[in-house]
């Protein structure tokens, strides 16, 4: 998975194998950071009355593809690492989409940086 940042939008390419394993024909998927809400890299919630609809879960190894939740559409793309990167979003098809990345902390210095307004 490779994420880059240009002219306001995030965007994150999936690999081949990540797109199957997510079940998804979305790549790249852009967001703009006007829509981004919140950054973090906190675990997020996962609970077993999600429902995947398409993708990939094997607990404690992956969660990946669209998953239905009480807060709406998510995007997981998770893996056995514990390096989340979460979005929070509004105005997009998913309101939540959760990585795993081994540079998540840098990732999550540089939105937080491109979504501060210049002084």
């Amino acid at each position: 998975m490779q994420l880059s940042l240009s002219q306001n939008q995030l965007t994150i390419h999936l690999e081949w194998y990540e797109q199957l394993l997510a079940f998804t024909l979305h790549n790249p998927i852009v967001v703009p950071l006007d829509h981004l809400l919140r950054v973090s890299t906190e675990e997020p919630p996962s609970r077993w009355t999600d429902l995947r609809a398409p993708g990939t879960h094997l607990p404690g190894v992956i969660k990946a593809g669209t998953y239905y939740t009480r807060q709406g559409r998510e995007f997981w793309y998770a893996t056995v690492d514990r390096h989340f990167l979460v979005l929070e979003l509004h105005d997009e098809p998913y309101q939540k989409i959760v990585l795993t990345l081994e540079n998540h902390q840098e990732w999550l210095d540089l939105l937080t940086q491109a979504k501060m307004p210049p002084v």
